[in-house]
């Protein structure tokens, strides 16, 4: 059915053509259905001789009505057929351009993920990096970057584990690959915790309660170790590149990025499973 369309799309377009760059072709077109329409009022007036009379009125008439309608057609006819283009034309190429696929679901990730992440996520259980000291996360720079840090949870056996390894497989992938030392500023978060972020003020986050992904342990916010010291900020083209690379792993393990969101947050991701969360 779907070549069928096709093939009629292309002829239709080659008959339009034919017509709109050829004038006589529109005159062979006009005559021929002016001389059909003829034969069909002479056949009427033929007819019994009990309705002879009102066929042929009728056939006059419809003769009549016909070659009005041919008449405007030639009139109009690089109107009707730049209409019938843009009628026609964008249908055809969504239907070729996009194949057979349906749309997925705002919620079901169907991402596909590159060989090498499959086979790494099929391997051994990655083991959890060692706790930065508390310290680390009110040191002035963290402060003004993400305030009210110092009471976030940064506790991996609260995260679900499925996002968990996929998250450790990310960090692992920028270390080895790219260079880039990595923590978590904060994961599992409280649905008390998630009111007083919104509380906050859309600077901070416009999720509430079980409108986060925090709250199931799906998702994380993260940065960058140098030199021992956190770096959020995305002003230093070092760390912009990190962020970068981080979310081209991220979304290559599965993950989505905050770093492509219209309010966008860099160092999150999250694992999207459908029905847990708005946002």
């Amino acid at each position: 059915m779907f070549l069928f369309s096709v093939l009629m799309f292309f002829l239709f377009a080659c008959v339009a053509a034919w017509l709109a760059l050829f004038p006589a072709g529109r005159e062979v077109v006009v005559l021929s259905m002016a001389a059909a329409v003829r034969r069909i009022e002479q056949q009427m007036r033929g007819g019994c001789l009990a309705g002879g009379r009102q066929a042929a009125t009728a056939g006059r008439g419809a003769g009549a009505g016909l070659m009005q309608v041919l008449r405007f057609l030639q009139r109009r006819y690089l109107l009707i057929l730049s209409a019938a283009v843009l009628l026609t034309v964008p249908t055809m190429l969504a239907l070729v351009l996009s194949g057979r696929g349906m749309l997925g679901g705002y919620d079901s990730d169907s991402r596909a993920i590159n060989d090498q992440v499959t086979e790494l996520l099929k391997g051994e259980q990655l083991a959890l990096p060692a706790p930065l000291p508390p310290p680390a996360f009110t040191t002035a720079e963290v402060t003004l970057a993400r305030p009210m840090l110092d009471g976030a949870n940064r506790n991996w056996q609260l995260l679900d584990p499925e996002f968990a390894q996929r998250l450790l497989l990310v960090f692992k992938i920028m270390k080895e690959a790219h260079g880039y030392d990595m923590a978590i500023l904060e994961g599992y978060r409280s649905p008390e915790r998630q009111n007083a972020l919104a509380a906050a003020g859309p600077g901070v986050t416009n999720a509430k309660a079980f409108q986060s992904y925090h709250q199931f342990g799906l998702a994380a916010d993260c940065a960058f170790l140098r030199n021992g010291k956190l770096v959020i900020s995305e002003k230093a083209p070092w760390t912009m590149r990190g962020y970068r690379l981080y979310g081209e792993a991220a979304e290559a393990a599965g993950l989505r990025w905050g770093g492509r969101w219209t309010m966008m947050d860099f160092g999150h991701t999250e694992l999207r499973v459908a029905g847990m969360a708005r946002k």
